[in-house]
């Protein structure tokens, strides 16, 4: 027994030797310190700034005779931790800890801590925390209303078959958190669909950053996405600069026109996405992110690959959901709802008059290649609003290049028939004359030099809708 007794006084001064050769440690990382054996017999005293008492004076005391409501000599019986406890010393309540200390299975004693002298000290600090929180949480909050999505899946209009599988896929798929990879001709809707994958997620409120690879020059799209320390090179900010990577943490970062990015930067990019973690440029600390990442294109970029212009392995990182948005002349069907919709849009936000497109205007509009595609469409739909003076959109409000490409289909464009040829002449000149009158048809027949009653039989005969004129 009294060997064992010796072996715990051994462990103990150990411990009280390595207590003190940290001393300054201890002495700013709590308000107070007590060490206890088996016994509950203080062997090293720490307290004397909060309490006044010198160490010499309570060595070998047990801890209650000298500390009011303690029960660290519990603690070194019972060998249970009680952490962050309120205890009330001389009329004050303080946040104290003990821990047991454990050697080789057994006892040998106890350690007690005083982190804050008074609760209020605790108070203060949780209202600090509190503050800080919320400044945290606003600034968030701004950065949400500046980077945010503006479109969702109703923004998406569409009746073709494809376009409304498309638009459940891509519904689907927000749900998840897989990278999404967006191909499509310019003016298809790719931005579209990013935007309102983003706003169906469960990361529509925190940020929806957009980095246009093919706009930022090759030199800067680094710093632009990774950001940079202080100084990490000439013409730097001195307090640095967060790149899109961390702005997006939490949220969507959109990479248009990625086959714009250049081949070293590939690289870079397929490692954030497998580690999910990166530098900024002079940093040396890795950076942790989560976010969801959706690319676009209009570009082909398995042809990219095979030209060696596109890494492959970033290629498969990205195409996990890939969603092929088809050019408008691949769903014609969707002309009149589009149609509807832009001009209702029109109407409600720009302070046009509401207008109609009629069934001529909108079989020629049907006719039309639109290499623009959708955003030509709008285009096209509000220079015709502009011009129109009524309640209706007619075939000669349309561009010309649409409007006498649809009337002059029935006459072949390599035909010499004379016929033919002054049948083309005529429907430009009179296109052309009711564009310079803005449609008025009478002002149209004088500069044509024709009367009133001839333009009506032209416009007949060539197939206008005079009704709607």
């Amino acid at each position: 027994m009294e060997r064992k007794t010796e072996d715990v006084n051994h462990q103990i001064n150990e411990l009280k030797t390595v207590l003190e050769s940290m001393k300054d440690i201890l002495d700013n990382a709590y308000q107070g310190i007590v060490l206890v054996n088996n016994e509950g017999r203080i062997v090293k005293w720490n307290y004397e700034k909060l309490f006044g008492i010198k160490e010499e004076d309570v060595l070998g005391k047990p801890i209650e005779e000298v500390i009011e409501n303690t029960r660290l000599h519990i603690v070194a019986k019972t060998g249970r931790k009680e952490i962050c406890e309120v205890q009330r010393i001389k009329g004050r309540d303080m946040i104290a800890s003990r821990t047991p200390i454990i050697k080789n299975g057994k006892i040998i004693g106890a350690v007690g801590t005083v982190l804050f002298k008074d609760v209020k000290e605790v108070k203060d600090l949780a209202i600090r925390l509190k503050m800080l929180e919320n400044t945290v949480d606003k600034y968030k909050g701004e950065l949400s209303r500046v980077h945010n999505a503006k479109y969702s899946f109703d923004n998406i209009i569409t009746q073709n078959k494809n376009m409304l599988m498309l638009k459940e896929t891509a519904r689907k798929a927000a749900y998840s958190n897989s990278t999404i990879l967006i191909q499509g001709e310019s003016g298809t809707g790719k931005e579209y669909f990013a935007h309102a994958i983003h706003s169906a997620s469960s990361r529509r409120h925190a940020a929806f950053i957009r980095v246009n690879c093919a706009a930022i020059p090759q030199e800067l799209l680094e710093s632009e996405l990774f950001g940079y320390e202080g100084g990490a090179f000439t013409g730097a900010k001195k307090e640095g600069k967060i790149g899109k990577l961390e702005l997006a943490h939490g949220g969507t970062l959109l990479l248009d026109e990625i086959g714009a990015m250049p081949y070293n930067m590939q690289s870079k990019l397929l490692r954030v996405l497998e580690e999910r973690e990166f530098e900024r440029i002079g940093g040396s600390s890795r950076i942790k992110i989560d976010m969801r990442v959706i690319a676009s294109t209009n570009e082909d970029l398995q042809t990219a690959v095979k030209e060696g212009r596109f890494r492959s392995d970033l290629f498969y990182r990205l195409n996990v959901v890939e969603i092929e948005i088809p050019p408008l002349r691949d769903r014609l069907d969707d002309i009149p709802v589009l149609c509807e919709y832009t001009l209702n849009h029109l109407f409600s936000n720009m302070g046009f008059e509401n207008k109609t497109v009629t069934d001529k205007a909108k079989t020629a509009l049907s006719s039309y290649n639109w290499p623009g595609n959708v955003r030509e469409l709008r285009n096209v739909l509000e220079r015709a609003a502009n011009i129109s003076s009524g309640e209706y959109i007619n075939l000669e409000h349309l561009p010309s290049y649409i409007s006498s490409s649809f009337i002059m289909n029935n006459y072949r464009e390599d035909s010499c028939l004379l016929k033919d040829v002054v049948a083309k002449a005529e429907i430009s000149a009179i296109m052309e004359a009711l564009k310079l009158a803005n449609g008025s048809r009478t002002e149209a027949a004088k500069r044509l030099g024709i009367h009133r009653t001839a333009l009506y039989k032209k416009l007949t005969q060539y197939g206008f809708d005079i009704k709607n004129f």
